[in-house]
């Protein structure tokens, strides 16, 4: 997984970070390619549970974790982009499409295929927010 194109991306939720929110658009980029993937291949969907197990262990790699709950909120919108993809198009262009997203995580390769769903994982995020999972801490200042 990398995250060359969304670790550009601006932030536009106050609570994330830009480094996590690049993370959680190319958790969700890698999630939509890996489902993409096993459907046209095995002709079935990823469970939600799959891909937040697929995200910790990508993030396991890397030494990092994620609370269950982000993993699942994560998992879920890369399934409803994932089957807005492939929905309209005939199996020959999801083949290709996932293809495209699968070899487009090197980040030596790049397609405008992927530009374009980069820009979509971005959407979906802006669009169901993960501010639920995140408690502001409370800074307290001794006198």
């Amino acid at each position: 997984m990398t995250n060359g194109a969304s670790s550009q991306i601006l932030m536009k939720d106050s609570s994330l970070t830009t480094t996590d929110r690049g993370m959680y658009v190319a958790l969700i980029y890698a999630l939509v390619a890996e489902r993409l993937s096993a459907f046209y291949e095995y002709h079935q969907w990823l469970t939600i549970a799959q891909g937040a197990s697929l995200c910790s262990e990508w993030l396991s790699r890397t030494k990092r974790s994620m609370p269950n709950d982000v993993r699942k909120h994560l998992s879920e919108m890369s399934d409803q982009l994932a089957r807005q993809i492939a929905e309209p198009i005939s199996r020959e262009a999801g083949l290709y499409i996932a293809h495209e997203m699968m070899e487009s995580l090197d980040p030596n390769y790049q397609s405008d295929i992927s530009k374009s769903i980069i820009v979509e994982c971005e959407q979906i995020l802006d669009s169901k927010p993960l501010d639920q999972y995140y408690v502001q801490p409370k800074v307290s200042r001794k006198l």
